[in-house]
């Protein structure tokens, strides 16, 4: 069985196109009957809803990934600042569950047409 700690590096050390699949998230119940897949690759302009944490239940729209870390930016998740103005929380993208999603993509829509059996 792999050390732990071995699996992190890895998973740290992973170049950008390994790390890009681990930005996924689960589907909604709905999604996930219509397309029979259970996670999805999580993009800009997807709909999610938080999961846990302090922003749970919030629901927005993506505004930005960050392949790196595995994070996500979420509009209307937000903290103030001391000196004043907000900024935006970075939330993990397994803690969230993708409600709509964003099918600009006519090579992400057929994969997840793929799917369906």
């Amino acid at each position: 069985m792999p050390r732990p700690s071995k699996v992190r590096k890895r998973m740290y050390e992973a170049p950008n196109h390994v790390k890009s699949s681990m930005v996924g998230a689960a589907l909604s119940s709905e999604l996930r009957e219509k397309y029979g897949v259970r996670s999805v690759r999580v993009r800009k302009d997807d709909s999610v809803k938080v999961l846990r944490g302090e922003y749970k239940g919030v629901e927005g729209k993506v505004t930005k990934v960050f392949i790196e870390s595995g994070r996500i930016n979420i509009e209307g998740v937000t903290r103030e600042k001391i000196a004043g103005g907000t900024v935006p929380i970075k939330i993990h993208a397994s803690k969230v569950m993708v409600a709509s999603l964003n099918l600009d993509d006519r090579r992400r829509k057929k994969k997840l047409e793929k799917g369906t059996r």
